[in-house]
């Protein structure tokens, strides 16, 4: 595997950086000394025009080339998780109940890696943007960067993302050149009735019934209101109501999440939910109110940047370990704002065997840094070369 020689020679450097975030978890927003981690290890790199507190604690560095030409995007994400680590290790989460548990120390590392070789050779024409990123896990930080104009203000003209794979072979990428993962809905739904004795049912307008109508509904329209080809998924994951075993309730309440790939699916399941939570509800004498949340959209890799990216990774993995035609994956990214407003692509890459993302005996495989900074110069220095 070609990795770059330069960045071999400081792999050691980036485990320690690595480590370092990694016992050091923030969330949310809230990423303001992984921010001055990361501006301090920048400034000591030679990089020149920094910019901080892009969406409260994001950060976002120019890197000039020898040469005029256009600006290229490379984003990483910097959050943690609001989980109690159980991995035990030197590096263990200094904070309990918070945790890096999808790898962002590791992404943050790798664009560390990249922007200390860039910084160093700059054998590129044009600039590089490294876009360091909070709130990925929830938050929209990559809509509010957006929002806060990244892109225009750095005339940033293409943007690429990438994401650690666990179980997928160390080094191997993965990707596709269309909807490369979901969208994230969520709904929440109030089901108002009667309550009464428990003993007198027939008194009372029963919402549990509704409640247990309305989840079993909600489960045909993947199978009766959509193709058996198209790609949805919806979860209820909570449904509360009672407080006794004798006393009919006169509230429920039914939550869940709605993962889809293009909008025409999307306003089926909407207009689906809207009509069973009005019926169900109408046919017992209760009332159904029903919010539907919108949250990130698709994560849509554009078709010849994601060629560009998978020749690329072919140049550092090897062909053989390249799949451009994956299965999009049902999780969500908020890159996809990114890739909304500017070509680009987003791509998993493996870190051999591990623990899954989110879970709390996860740990990033430090291995996959250099290869990650590598991908990310290569990206650079292919797509803007010196004449």
């Amino acid at each position: 595997m070609p990795i770059i020689n330069r960045i071999a020679d400081f792999h050691q450097e980036m485990k320690e950086w690595r480590q370092h975030i990694h016992a050091n978890p923030e969330l949310d927003f809230d990423c303001h000394k992984t921010a001055e981690f990361v501006v301090s290890k920048l400034r000591e790199f030679g990089v020149e025009e920094i910019h901080e507190k892009i969406a409260t604690s994001g950060v976002v560095a120019i890197i000039n080339g020898k040469g005029e030409g256009p600006t290229i995007g490379l984003r990483a994400d910097m959050d943690a998780l609001p989980l109690q680590e159980i991995k035990d290790h030197d590096y263990k989460s200094l904070t309990d109940g918070k945790m890096h548990a999808c790898g962002h120390d590791g992404h943050t590392t790798m664009l560390l890696g990249a922007a200390k070789y860039l910084s160093e050779t700059r054998n590129f024409s044009g600039r590089v943007a490294l876009i360091f990123q909070p709130a990925e896990e929830g938050g929209g930080g990559g809509e509010v960067m957006c929002k806060e104009g990244v892109m225009e203000n750095f005339n940033i003209q293409q943007v690429y993302g990438i994401h650690n794979a666990p179980n997928l072979p160390l080094g191997a990428f993965s990707t596709n050149s269309h909807a490369v993962l979901a969208a994230a809905d969520s709904f929440s739904i109030w089901i108002t009735g009667e309550g009464g004795h428990g003993a007198n049912p027939e008194e009372t307008i029963d919402p549990v019934i509704v409640a247990v109508q309305i989840a079993q509904s909600i489960q045909t329209i993947s199978s009766r209101n959509l193709s058996a080809l198209e790609s949805v998924v919806i979860s209820i994951t909570q449904i509360h109501t009672g407080t006794i075993n004798n006393i009919v309730p006169g509230e429920a309440f039914i939550n869940g999440t709605v993962r889809t790939l293009n909008k025409k699916t999307q306003s089926t399941v909407v207009k689906r939910l809207e009509e069973i939570c009005k019926g169900t509800a109408q046919a017992f004498g209760a009332e159904a109110k029903l919010d539907y949340e919108y949250g990130y959209p698709p994560t849509v890799n554009h078709p010849n940047e994601t060629s560009f990216a998978l020749q690329v990774a072919s140049e550092i993995s090897g062909k053989d370990n390249v799949e451009g035609d994956a299965l999009p994956i049902m999780a969500a990214e908020d890159f996809a704002y990114m890739l909304e407003k500017r070509p680009g692509a987003y791509l998993n890459v493996g870190q051999g065997d591990s623990a899954a993302l989110h879970n709390p005996e996860y740990d990033f495989n430090d291995e996959l840094s250099p290869i990650g900074a590598s991908f990310f110069v290569k990206l650079v220095e292919t797509a803007q070369p010196l004449d």
